[in-house]
């Protein structure tokens, strides 16, 4: 139990099964104090303690750690939009199962490995956990390459809120927008807002 009480204290109140055996907690354990109400199965491979506030971000996060939230979700993690986002939007590698995502009432993209990569922050959902998101300049980038699967109106707004931010660097824009092959679409979003 010290174990125990000691990796949900570390994870804000949250663990997987992987992490509890890495410690010597069996699956078989963790079945036990689900069952005396010890703890609650929250996800297929997540527990959590009955006293924390679930935070669904930080669950998928926790779930399926190569998930990356990205366009709708992190506009609204990077303050872009004010549309709090009712289907999490996440971005995958090429290859990864989706299907599971998607039931879970995701909204999945998936890109080569080398693009999947690139511009991956950590931030703070409105619980305070960390989870993975993509960085200002590749969100926006996101969504000029994804604008015909996203509502125009989010995107528009979230550009004219990135024109007024102090924080903003077009130099590094305007490269993964060129690493993206977008330049000349963002260039004509751009000149009206700039």
């Amino acid at each position: 139990m010290d174990k125990l009480k000691s990796l949900l204290k570390k994870n804000d109140g949250i663990l997987t099964a992987s992490e509890a055996n890495a410690v010597g907690i069996s699956n078989e354990r963790l079945r036990l104090l689900v069952k005396d109400g010890s703890l609650e199965r929250v996800a297929h491979g997540v527990y959590a303690s009955r006293d924390v506030l679930l935070d669904k971000m930080y669950i998928f996060q926790k779930r399926r750690p190569k998930l990356i939230y990205s366009h709708e979700t992190a506009l609204f993690l990077h303050n872009l939009t004010d549309r709090d986002p009712i289907n999490y939007s996440v971005t995958v590698p090429r290859g990864y199962n989706n299907k599971s995502l998607i039931k879970d009432g995701l909204t999945v993209f998936s890109l080569k490995s080398d693009l999947y990569k690139k511009n991956i922050v950590t931030m703070e959902t409105v619980f305070g956990h960390k989870v993975y998101v993509y960085g200002l300049e590749r969100t926006i980038c996101d969504c000029i390459r994804s604008r015909n699967q996203m509502d125009i109106a989010v995107v528009t707004q979230a550009l004219k809120q990135y024109s007024k931010r102090k924080d903003k660097n077009i130099s590094l824009l305007m490269r993964i927008a060129g690493e993206f092959e977008i330049t000349k679409i963002l260039r004509g979003y751009m000149e009206v807002l700039l």
